[in-house]
């Protein structure tokens, strides 16, 4: 080296040494970027970059309050406080952490950074892909706007544009946000990712999908790493023939259970039926549904609805043999056709096999059928499973047959009795072992004849739009038909008589009759994220101070109009007035 050289050099150094030295101990200004190793060079061609270079000893090391960065070449602007470093790039902020490229430029003024070339941001659990990458160190927040992919210790997050607060550990993905997981995939519009605990905030038209199951929500928590979840905001989960809608839902995957609360609705797509109330389970392997707090069960049977409800409803079984238990203080309504009056029964429990096609009314029941009571210990009533009518009324053990005359009760009681049907109304009814009447016999003007009180083995009724329109005795016994001044008052009820016409249901609303309305719990919602704001200040392009030496122009510092946004009140307000009038569009068939 020539003296000439060395003096340049030594020159240099000493430059140096008062501008990282001097300026700093005369006045308050910004610490200077500080070079400790890689071979320096002075090109004329550069005459404002002190250019570094790696050497044997290793890489360029450059560091910066508490920011360390090597590199295999870095040009160092002293006067603007700014690097640009190239080849196998690497910048740390303490232990957490770390952020590879091909190239990066740093400013110490600012605290700035900017990557590109496969960037990779890494800390403890995560690792962030991306094309290029800012940082701003002073609000402690990476941010890409070019695509960008996340591996988690058990998923890979993909999203056109991404936010990352090293502070909280936090990851806002935004615009096709997609997770991908061996055992599902999330799609978003907006997703909030915690990387040292997994949690997933979703925000927007959100899914789940999985072989077994598909959740939606607009608003909803999914724990990544412990798969479980927790949705509001028109969330439902989709189990292959089966859909549960609430207005909160949770959702734990290990277990194949979901729950939800308050507004429920389970669909049973295979069989036409749909259970409503206020808390429901669902086992989805096996086969189960438990729901309560004004439970009730709708299935379709030959056009017309058949209404279930009970303190608590089950239902259990694969699609083809679904059978539905209901606990305590059941009820049974089906609207009549028009004119007709319905079909409708009380008992403290209820069961029914929809692939046997019966239905056993148990514990003190009542049938209503038309103006027919039916009582007794326990009531079957039969359907054709070919054409869902109607078929046959079975009542076991003290049955009574009880229809309310102007001046009485007309009453039929036996062991047993045996109705059938023929377009879903009863029209023949047997009454068999030990049977008894009492009738109110009528001509044709509806005028008293007398009243029959006969005893008989089995007798048979036949009816006309519910109607008792005639009476055969088999082996009758003894009876006669009285005058009414012939027959006191005590001996025209049947021993056993009761009359329970003030619980008979008349509408879908009397299932709920005389019970109080359930205390629905208060829904713990998701709040939507804390606005932070955009992630470059709003300053106007010529206002923007940024070193002549950056690849970057102003405009890349700039929020832009395609730039995704998100999720705010606003938004979720407006794209909730879209699909209001989407489904009115639908409903008024426009």
């Amino acid at each position: 080296m020539t003296n000439n050289s060395f003096l340049k050099i030594s020159s240099f150094i000493i430059v140096v040494i008062v501008f990282f030295f001097g300026i700093n101990l005369s006045a308050q200004e910004k610490q200077k970027v500080d070079i400790q190793s890689g071979y320096l060079e002075i090109r004329p061609e550069f005459p404002d970059a002190a250019i570094y270079t790696k050497d044997e000893t290793g890489q360029v090391y450059i560091v910066h309050e508490g920011v360390e960065m090597w590199c295999d070449q870095a040009f160092v602007y002293l006067k603007n406080n700014f690097v640009k470093a190239y080849g196998d790039v690497r910048i740390t902020q303490g232990d957490t952490v770390s952020m590879n490229s091909k190239y990066a430029e740093y400013n110490g003024n600012t605290q700035f950074a900017f990557a590109s070339g496969d960037v990779v941001l890494t800390e403890p659990k995560t690792t962030l892909k991306t094309d290029t990458l800012y940082f701003d160190r002073i609000k402690q927040q990476a941010y890409y706007r070019t695509g960008g992919t996340v591996q988690d210790t058990s998923s890979v997050l993909t999203s056109r544009s991404g936010r990352y607060f090293a502070e909280s550990k936090k990851y806002q993905f935004l615009q096709n946000v997609k997770i991908v997981n061996p055992k599902y995939t999330v799609n978003s519009n907006q997703l909030d990712f915690y990387s040292e605990t997994g949690d997933a905030y979703l925000y927007g038209p959100s899914t789940i999908v999985s072989e077994t199951s598909t959740v939606y929500c607009e608003r909803g928590y999914y724990d990544t790493r412990g798969d479980t979840g927790y949705f509001v905001k028109n969330s439902k989960v989709d189990y292959e023939n089966r859909t549960l809608y609430g207005d909160s839902i949770y959702f734990d995957r290990n277990r194949s259970f979901a729950s939800a609360t308050n507004n429920i609705r389970v669909l049973d797509t295979i069989n036409k039926s749909v259970i409503r109330g206020h808390y429901a389970e669902v086992y989805r392997e096996k086969d189960s549904v438990f729901i309560t707090k004004r439970a009730v069960a709708i299935t379709v049977r030959d056009g017309d609805s058949i209404y279930v409800h009970a303190d608590t409803l089950r239902v259990t079984g694969k699609p083809e043999n679904r059978i539905v238990k209901g606990f305590y203080r059941a009820r049974l309504f089906k609207p009549g056709k028009v004119g007709d009056d319905p079909t409708s029964g009380k008992c403290d429990s209820i069961y029914v096999n929809e692939k046997r096609g019966i239905t056993k009314l148990l514990r003190n029941p009542v049938l209503w059928s038309g103006e027919n009571q039916m009582i007794g210990d326990t009531i079957h009533i039969l359907s054709d499973t070919i054409t869902d009518k109607l078929d046959t009324l079975k009542v076991f053990n003290n049955a009574f047959l009880v229809q309310k005359d102007s001046l009485g009760f007309n009453q039929v009681k036996g062991e047993q009795l045996i109705g059938l049907f023929t377009n879903n109304e009863l029209d023949t009814v047997n009454i068999n072992k030990n049977a008894q009447v009492i009738y109110y016999s009528r001509d044709d003007n509806e005028k008293l004849v007398g009243i029959n009180n006969t005893v008989s083995s089995s007798i048979q009724m036949y009816l006309e739009e519910q109607q008792i329109t005639g009476i055969r005795f088999i082996k009758k016994a003894d009876g006669k038909v009285y005058p009414p001044s012939m027959l006191p008052e005590n001996a025209r009820i049947l021993p056993g008589f009761q009359w329970r016409g003030d619980e008979r249901l008349y509408s879908v609303e009397d299932l709920f009759k005389g019970k109080p309305a359930p205390i629905l719990p208060k829904i713990t919602g998701i709040p939507l994220p804390k606005d932070e704001g955009e992630f470059f200040e709003d300053i106007p392009e010529d206002e923007i101070e940024l070193p002549e030496e950056s690849k970057l122009s102003p405009k890349d510092l700039q929020n832009r109009p395609d730039d995704p946004k998100p999720e705010t009140l606003e938004s979720e307000a407006k794209r909730d007035s879209v699909q209001q009038k989407a489904n009115d569009s639908i409903q008024t068939g426009n």
